[in-house]
């Protein structure tokens, strides 16, 4: 007992690293992989890590997770195999090695040569491995390095297809349709991970696009907000909220007549006021109290309805690229993922290009009957099912729809 230090003079850090020794010198986990073999086994399956990069605190947290399931298991008596792994298939690899090669595009890899890019991605799976034995090993975790695994080794590939083919014998296979982030200089999709390893801040046209309703009594049109433009050519559908309420406004300049979400009135342009002019009060076809939002010098309120009753209005299209889907396409739907903290309360939608989109277009049975409209190719550039932009790039081309709308 007199080794034992008390109080002040007790240091964690030091005591954490004579453990450590103490197990080195032991050999303790490979002498609880001798005591237990023979014993019954317990499988823990542990994703993998990248190879391309240095373990951070989530690796540290997770790994400290694994290692106390696995510690248990053996306490109970199971032979419990722990080996480490990594993962080296995916764009995280690919992505170093683009960096280090200046390679920016599918067509520079297919003149480098299929079989030395792979070879040059091989070469740094090993790249971090004593960088990552030191962490593991410091925070406690009992794991073997020797006898790693790696994604590319041939066993574990085969044995990912073998359960593959399982799969496919059973028919549990199917094909299907997600809206993703996709990579335009991989040709491939990304997970949420890879899309994220190069985000950056780019700027983006905000712009609010008018949809006349077919048959409205006032020529009224339904406003809907976009940050891409260039998704405009592939509307389908538009959006709005059930349970918010709509007001029908009339622009006392042009005589347009307007419907957004009355909570999102204020985002209508208005006319520069003259400086010291007084605001008018306004001279609306009906006697309602006039939202706080609406700029009552430029806009007459003509009525109030909820959303729910603006369902199955029909509109024209901003462009005839689809008009052989009128009978189905070109409707307002409802869904609650529309709010009116932002916007205009009415979303565009163009299901092949966002998530809810393609979810709301999906229960409507807007999909089915257009068989989904996909005008955007692999290199990114618009297809000839919209022929006025073909072959442009979707972001280069913001402009000329952005003025085509317009006109």
């Amino acid at each position: 007992m007199e080794d034992v230090c008390e109080g002040k003079d007790y240091s964690f850090p030091a005591q954490e690293l004579w453990v450590l020794d103490l197990w080195k010198k032991i050999d303790a986990f490979h002498e609880q992989l001798r005591r237990t073999e023979g014993g019954e086994e317990f499988v823990f399956y542990d994703g993998p890590p990248f190879a391309t990069g240095l373990p951070h605190y989530g690796h540290i947290l997770a790994g400290t997770i694994k290692d106390v399931v696995t510690r248990f298991r053996s306490m109970l008596g199971y032979h419990v195999a722990r080996r480490f792994g990594w993962d080296c298939h995916g764009l995280p690899v690919e992505f170093e090695i683009d960096k280090a090669l200046g390679i920016t595009n599918r067509q520079q890899v297919l003149d480098l040569g299929i079989a030395k890019y792979n070879e040059t991605c091989r070469s740094i799976v090993t790249k971090y491995v004593s960088e990552w034995e030191a962490v593991v090993t410091r925070s406690g975790r009992w794991i073997d390095f020797r006898n790693d695994y790696k994604t590319m080794d041939i066993s574990f590939m085969e044995s990912i297809w073998w359960v593959f083919a399982q799969l496919w014998e059973k028919d549990l296979v199917y094909k299907g349709f997600k809206v993703m982030p996709y990579s335009t200089g991989c040709k491939t999709p990304l997970s949420n991970f890879e899309a994220a390893m190069d985000y950056r801040m780019v700027p983006d046209p905000a712009v609010m696009v008018s949809f006349p309703i077919v048959g409205d009594p006032d020529n009224a049109a339904l406003v809907a907000w976009t940050t891409t433009p260039w998704t405009l050519p592939s509307n389908l559908a538009l959006c709005v909220n059930a349970n918010l309420v709509y007001a029908k406004v009339k622009d006392k300049s042009s005589g347009a007549v307007y419907i957004v979400a009355e909570s999102r009135l204020s985002q209508l342009p208005v006319k520069a006021k003259a400086s010291g002019k007084k605001q008018q009060s306004s001279k609306g076809s009906n006697t309602e109290a006039v939202p706080d939002g609406l700029d009552k010098e430029s806009y007459d309120l003509l009525a109030k309805s909820p959303g729910s009753s603006l369902v199955g209005l029909k509109y024209t299209p901003l462009f005839d690229f689809f008009m052989d889907f009128q009978d189905t396409a070109f409707r307002v739907i409802a869904d609650n993922y529309v709010t009116d903290d932002s916007g205009t309360g009415v979303v565009h939608c163009a299901p092949a290009f966002g998530e809810d989109d393609h979810r709301v277009c999906l229960a409507a049975g807007i999909i089915e009957a257009t068989r989904l409209v996909v005008a955007v190719d692999d290199d990114g550039c618009f297809t000839e099912k919209v022929s006025e932009f073909k072959g442009r790039h979707v972001k280069e081309a913001d402009k000329d729809i952005i003025s085509a709308v317009k006109a």
